[in-house]
């Protein structure tokens, strides 16, 4: 590893990014942890094997709270990977350490937001909208700073 690795792996923004990271990837297991729960509160299932794990469980694939579980998951996939993808390549930019740490934070909170008004406490919007445009901006801010800095 030469020099430049070292002090990027050494910065703050890279601490930053890898903290927040790590709630994010946690907060997704989570999520799949969630889905399972409320499987089996609901007693609903998709897989025929899955069956024999509960008295009169079923084949069921539209009940609200699991669905709401998934889509909440499926909404982390979309979000929360690009976000580590984009995130990593944004430090290598050698950003304001103070800055990019604001940014990481602010995006990994929107997140846990968007978990808890979508899928534990259910609220109406335009909350789950803000946390979501909360994460989504700061990730295409991040986007046209690498494009910018590696085009050059």
């Amino acid at each position: 590893m030469d020099f430049q690795s070292n002090e990027i792996l050494n910065s703050e923004s890279f601490k930053c990014y890898a903290f927040w990271s790590g709630i994010l990837v946690l907060k997704m297991v989570f999520m799949s942890v969630l889905t399972g729960l409320q499987r089996f509160r609901k007693k609903a299932f998709s897989n025929p094997e899955d069956l024999i794990l509960i008295n009169q469980a079923q084949i069921k694939f539209d009940d609200d709270d699991v669905e709401r579980a998934r889509r909440a998951h499926r909404n982390d996939l979309e979000t929360i990977l690009p976000f580590l993808i984009i995130g990593y390549l944004y430090v290598l930019t050698k950003p304001n350490e103070t800055a990019a740490c604001y940014l990481f934070r602010i995006a990994g909170i929107c997140r846990l937001i968007h978990t808890l008004v979508y899928s534990i406490i259910v609220v109406r919007q335009p909350a789950r909208g803000i946390a979501f445009w909360g994460t989504t901006g700061i990730m295409i801010y991040m986007a046209v700073v690498v494009m910018v800095h590696f085009y050059s």
